[in-house]
């Protein structure tokens, strides 16, 4: 293009030149060791143009090889462009087996074949072909040894999928070596840890999640509250849970299944004076049902009182069955019968669940009645495995 424009310039100012030259030729002399030319000035321009027309046409002759080449170039290479973005559609629309021969065909040519390797790798993973997998992130490595990372967060990412967890733990290492504050290895490796139940080990990982880790809030807190319900779940011994209830951050311990967890490790390791003087303190803050329902598991040494604090709060509450459940349970350990039948019949009427009708088994048992108790028990069983039933026979006859 910049030739041919230079070309036409040239002609234009030959052809003016010649129109002067006609009137006045004028001639050149050229001696040179003895050899002696004359031309006139018009022949002179034209073997100077011829010359630079001729050189013109020669290089582009000995550069023409180099020029197809590129161009050849330029078109695999366009051509590995649209099998990459051929095989991502086809992996992204299920045709994973048709995705993974578009990516690694275009992946000799292609600009950036550790794409096509990477992409590849997932596509045979979604296959359940973990060897060819594994094949395809050994030549996205050997590709480009400087993308090492990246490669190990793929196959970390895939091992975790398939459920391969060591050796995702393994891939992970790896990793940390050689970067050890990497957020997505961080996040993966909590996720590797939460799917194992390994809270201790998620717990230590925590203050390095929120530093540099890349979840989204909502998990990360998540992952918090489940790592202090599982340490308040572990306590042996009243002192271990008190120690477990110290490290949980005051951001978390109004959380109410950490709050929950608290006071059921207080009744299983059998603090239950603290329990209740603490539970009674938290319903008066804050009334929540799991922490009711926990109210009537305690087994206090002043049951009286612990019932009649929980008649007193029947009066706003009076149609509350994990209220009435707790009431029921704690008239159960006094020998109540008939207080504890009123309120077992009224929670079953409200809101039957399995531990209304064990509780009513357990109680018509006591009483002598054990067909009836036998038809609670039962009742609560179809409840437990989601059966519609939800009437016990002589119930529905009293109604």
């Amino acid at each position: 293009m910049k030739f041919g424009l230079v070309v036409i310039i040239a002609l234009i100012i030959s052809a003016l030149g010649a129109n002067y030259l006609l009137q006045d030729p004028g001639y050149v002399v050229i001696n040179f060791r003895g050899f002696i030319v004359e031309m006139s000035v018009p022949v002179l321009v034209a073997l100077i143009v011829g010359l630079f027309i001729s050189t013109w046409v020669i290089l582009q002759i000995f550069r023409a090889p180099r020029k197809l080449g590129e161009a050849a170039g330029r078109y695999r290479s366009g051509r590995a462009g649209q099998r990459l973005t051929r095989g991502v559609i086809e992996v992204a629309e299920g045709n994973f087996a048709k995705g993974e021969r578009l990516l690694a065909r275009a992946a000799g040519v292609s600009e950036a074949p550790l794409l096509n390797y990477l992409q590849a790798a997932r596509a045979a993973h979604l296959l359940g072909q973990d060897e060819r997998r594994d094949a395809w992130l050994k030549q996205a490595y050997e590709t480009l040894p400087g993308a090492t990372n990246a490669v190990l967060l793929t196959q970390a990412e895939l091992q975790l999928d398939q459920q391969q967890y060591e050796q995702a733990l393994a891939t992970l290492r790896q990793i940390e070596e050689n970067a050890p504050n990497h957020g997505h290895a961080l996040t993966l490796l909590g996720r590797l840890y939460f799917r194992l139940e390994d809270w201790t080990h998620l717990d230590q990982l925590l203050p390095q999640l929120k530093k540099h880790g890349r979840l989204d809030p909502k998990t990360f807190d998540a992952w918090c509250v489940r790592v202090n319900v599982e340490k308040l779940k572990g306590a042996a011994d009243g002192s271990a849970v008190a120690e477990a209830w110290k490290t949980v951050p005051r951001e978390h311990k109004g959380d109410i299944d950490v709050v929950a967890a608290y006071f059921a490790a207080l009744v299983r390791t059998g603090e239950h004076d603290r329990a209740e003087k603490d539970l009674a303190a938290e319903l008066k803050r804050s009334w929540r049902s799991p922490l009711v329902r926990l109210y009537g598991l305690v087994e206090s040494s002043e049951p009286e009182r612990q019932l009649k604090r929980a008649e007193d709060w029947l009066r706003n509450h009076s149609e509350d069955p994990d209220l009435l459940l707790a009431a029921a349970r704690l008239c159960l350990r006094l020998e109540l019968w008939g207080k504890a039948r009123s309120y077992l019949e009224t929670v079953i009427a409200l809101r039957p669940t399995p531990d209304a009708y064990q509780e009513y088994g357990r109680l018509l048992t006591q009483l002598g009645e054990g067909e009836a108790a036998a038809d609670a028990y039962r009742e609560g069983l179809n409840l437990a495995a989601g059966s519609d039933r939800l009437a016990i026979p002589h119930l529905e006859a009293d109604q």
